[in-house]
């Protein structure tokens, strides 16, 4: 293989699974490395290796986040990018004003906050997977892996369960997908964002007229040295947690079924072993990398490790690289739900962009598999695994398999 051979921008590449061959050369021969633009355009360093991708994503000052200097999603640069009146992305932000509206939003995810979701989060996981055990066969990405991230928003929200749909709709056409299946228009995408504004101005002003003991009202009340969120600070945080707290989720579920699939000894231990669960669960997101990568934008001249990175260029920093680095995993590719210890980078590596929901998705992919494992000793494939046109959301689309619960497998 050669250096022109990847071409990172090449979504139709990622339908066919994430190209690891290409990044395992990337780390082998150019770990730092200056990947080409089509038509002209300036070029991007891709960084693959566990410490980089580590190291680039805690220096906020030398590789900024920042929406005004290009942002974290997009590597292609856009003629237009979204401008929001009186608010910013809290994940396009940079430190101090990153931390300042981080430690607004840090009330409503506590450690007691997000407990006190812990027995209503295992009921709805249970209702779901009865309810795909009665169907038996069942498309697990919108069945199952969809509805129960999708129904802990709403929960988390105060969204009632009937408005649930809404903000899956809002979140899907707000990603702007490249995938044909879910490919909108932008005047689509603006329409998206601005029904999602008004429901969330609306949730707003029923909380401030009767306070819940819930991270809503704890996200309104926040006030740390006079700083609260504003109107628009709060409909941003709100579209953040909606898409964000959705896509992600679903996808880890997803690939964690998928890899179970395609490693049945792994799952079957699993039931027999289920102390093993918290280990799974850190094998799940570290095979899974639900995002791909994220960008950052030099801020000033760096020398970094013998290669001139100047001011103004891109740099993308890949996580799903990083979890299959040969110097930091033993045996990368083998799914192995007994891995330690297991330092994955599925949530970001540490640092100030470090995943603000890491802990609420562990908990469902906890309860989620430990609900599944006691009901359903067996599942299988009964179909291709469809996945979605991306190279930034590592997703799963349409995954067919057949559930066999517990009260039907033979004696």
């Amino acid at each position: 293989m050669d250096l022109s051979d990847i071409n990172l921008l090449d979504k139709d590449r990622f339908t066919e699974g994430v190209p690891h061959e290409w990044f395992t050369h990337l780390r082998s021969n150019a770990p730092i490395y200056r990947h080409p633009e089509p038509d002209g355009g300036p070029g991007f360093w891709v960084f693959s290796k566990y410490d980089d991708v580590v190291a680039i994503g805690r220096d906020a000052k030398r590789f900024s986040s920042d929406q005004a200097k290009g942002g974290v999603v997009q590597i292609e640069d856009l003629p237009e990018q979204p401008e929001w009146d009186g608010g910013q992305l809290m994940l396009t932000m940079d430190p101090p004003a990153h931390t300042r509206h981080r430690r607004l939003v840090n009330r409503g995810f506590t450690p007691r906050m997000i407990g006190m979701l812990e027995k209503h989060i295992r009921e709805i996981t249970g209702r779901i997977i009865e309810e795909a055990i009665a169907k038996g066969d069942v498309d697990f990405v919108v069945d199952v892996a969809s509805e129960l991230p999708l129904q802990v928003i709403a929960e988390l929200m105060g969204v009632p369960l009937e408005d649930r749909h809404k903000v899956f709709d809002w979140s899907n056409r707000m990603i702007g997908s490249e995938d044909p299946e879910y490919a909108v228009e932008q005047e689509n995408v603006q329409q998206a964002q601005f029904e999602m504004f008004m429901y969330a101005q609306s949730l707003a002003a029923s909380r401030r007229a009767e306070p819940r003991e819930d991270i809503i009202t704890k996200l309104l009340s926040a006030d740390i040295d006079g700083d609260q969120l504003s109107e628009m600070d709060f409909n941003l945080f709100f579209m953040l947690l909606a898409v964000a707290g959705n896509e992600t989720t679903r996808n880890a579920i997803a690939h964690g079924m998928n890899a179970f699939l395609e490693h049945p000894d792994q799952y079957r231990m699993l039931v027999a072993e289920p102390e093993l669960m918290d280990n799974a669960i850190e094998e799940i997101l570290r095979w899974a990398s639900p995002v791909l990568y994220f960008r950052r934008n030099v801020t000033e001249d760096v020398d970094y490790k013998g290669h001139q990175l100047k001011a103004g260029q891109k740099v993308t920093i890949w996580y799903v690289s990083a979890n299959r680095d040969e110097d930091v995993f033993e045996d990368p590719f083998r799914f192995d739900i007994l891995r330690r210890p297991n330092e994955h980078v599925a949530f970001g590596g540490g640092g100030p962009h470090h995943c603000l929901g890491a802990n609420l998705a562990r908990m469902e992919m906890r309860l989620f598999f430990q609900e599944l494992t006691q009901r359903v000793p067996h599942v299988e494939a009964i179909g291709e695994v469809s996945r979605l046109r991306s190279n930034f959301i590592g997703g799963i689309k349409h995954l067919p398999v057949r559930f066999t619960s517990r009260a039907l497998s033979p004696a």
